[in-house]
């Protein structure tokens, strides 16, 4: 049974210029997605009316600086509720992911000591690990590893378990693979660590633009994102939990207010990218309407509509392209590829080879107008991990603009490769 996203998938990727795009005779295929996914017209308008509208610095006691407050103001509020969240304060931005968490690592290095612990894991982007580790060795503190089973790419929970204990100070995880798209039980992993006593921080990058972030469902005290991940510009997103927020302390300039949230947001912010952002989360929002057939469905229980139908309908087609790689016995598949496991990977996978590089391939696909990422897309602890340095894998992406079609000429391309 088709998802309810295919009847609505040719008004989607309307909205989405770039997907006009051809690459010589061929249409171009965007599979890139975890690297940053194409945005729809409505965030691109939304960047450009802020500069003819809007463009002023915050605070200003005049009309342009009053409107983008309230232009940012909105973006705080949306993100908020995108994230599972009812306070606006609680949400800082920043130019991205990588920058807000290891501003943020900086402060709570500053609260650990010699014997204290700090648990990073095997599966993750280099974003959630390296700060983690800087901030450790400046402390004196230990750092952990969790390991990952190498047979499906997933987290060894036993391991995590026999790392934890009342020494760990953080727990650093994602919520989703960026290189083979495993879901990690970051609900779980949260309930361990609170019962600890240890904090935890979660990546939900690559997660955000397939399921529904709820920092209050995962039970998390510290979570970042990306929008230019989820159909928005390169904006890093950092959420807390405000006791912890207001109790550490921010490395910023003196006449910057400790008041949240800007507190956490050193120096002028990116305001038509935040503008840009507010646009993405009403695009989602929109859609949710649509699937759900009400224009006056709250916010985020529109973007709960939205993720069931970007989630169903994706499902389809990863699926579709695990099942097509199959056959193919010159490909390996990295992660998860038993359907009866769907649950616990989203719409990413990465392959290799057994003979071509994953660069030859990437060149090769892209001149076909098949758009995929060769190396380690900074997953670098798995990468060495699975001993795929320093060549990695081919990454493919799928996400809720992609068609079947698309994926049947990346199979077919594929399988003329072998």
């Amino acid at each position: 049974m088709p998802a309810p996203l295919h009847d609505h998938i040719e008004q989607i990727r309307g909205q989405f210029p770039a997907l006009a795009r051809r690459t010589g005779e061929h249409p171009s295929a965007f599979f890139d997605g975890p690297a940053g996914t194409q945005v729809p017209q409505s965030v691109i308008d939304a960047v450009s009316r802020y500069f003819v509208q809007h463009n002023a610095n915050h605070g200003g006691l005049f009309p342009t600086s009053r409107e983008s407050d309230v232009v940012l103001a909105s973006a705080h509020q949306a993100v908020a509720e995108f994230l599972g969240s009812d306070d606006p304060g609680t949400v800082s931005f920043g130019p991205n992911m990588t920058t807000l968490t290891l501003s943020l690592s900086r402060a709570l290095g500053r609260t650990w000591n010699p014997g204290d612990e700090v648990i990073v894991s095997r599966l993750d982007h280099d974003a959630n690990f390296t700060p983690w580790v800087l901030a450790a060795a400046d402390a004196g503190a230990t750092v952990r590893y969790i390991d990952i089973d190498p047979e499906d790419c997933t987290l060894d929970l036993e391991d995590f378990e026999a790392k934890l204990n009342d020494r760990t100070r953080l727990v650093a995880v994602g919520c989703a693979s960026n290189a083979v798209g495993s879901v990690n039980p970051v609900k779980e992993i949260c309930r361990l660590s609170r019962r600890a006593g240890a904090l935890t921080f979660l990546d939900a990058v690559h997660f955000a633009p397939h399921s529904l972030v709820d920092v209050n469902d995962f039970g998390c005290d510290f979570l970042a994102c990306s929008a230019y991940k989820f159909f928005g510009p390169h904006v890093g997103i950092l959420w807390g939990r405000r006791p912890l927020l207001e109790e550490l302390t921010a490395y910023k300039l003196r006449p910057a207010s400790d008041a949240l949230p800007d507190k956490w947001m050193t120096g002028t912010q990116n305001h038509e990218c935040i503008a840009g952002t507010l646009a993405a989360v009403d695009y989602l929002t929109t859609l949710g309407r649509t699937v759900a057939g009400n224009e006056s469905l709250p916010r985020r229980p529109a973007l709960e509509q939205a993720y069931q139908a970007i989630t169903d309908y994706e499902q389809q087609l990863i699926w579709h392209l695990i099942d097509g790689l199959r056959p193919l016995e010159s490909y390996q598949l990295w992660g998860i590829a038993d359907p009866l496991r769907r649950a616990e990977r989203l719409p990413t996978i990465s392959i290799t080879h057994s003979r071509r590089k994953p660069a030859e391939l990437a060149e090769e696909l892209g001149r076909q107008g098949l758009f995929v990422w060769h190396g380690n897309y900074y997953a670098l602890p798995l990468t060495e991990r699975l001993g795929l340095e320093p060549d990695g894998m081919i990454r493919v992406g799928i996400a809720h603009y992609n068609t079947l079609g698309e994926v049947d000429r990346l199979l077919g391309a594929l399988r003329n490769l072998a």
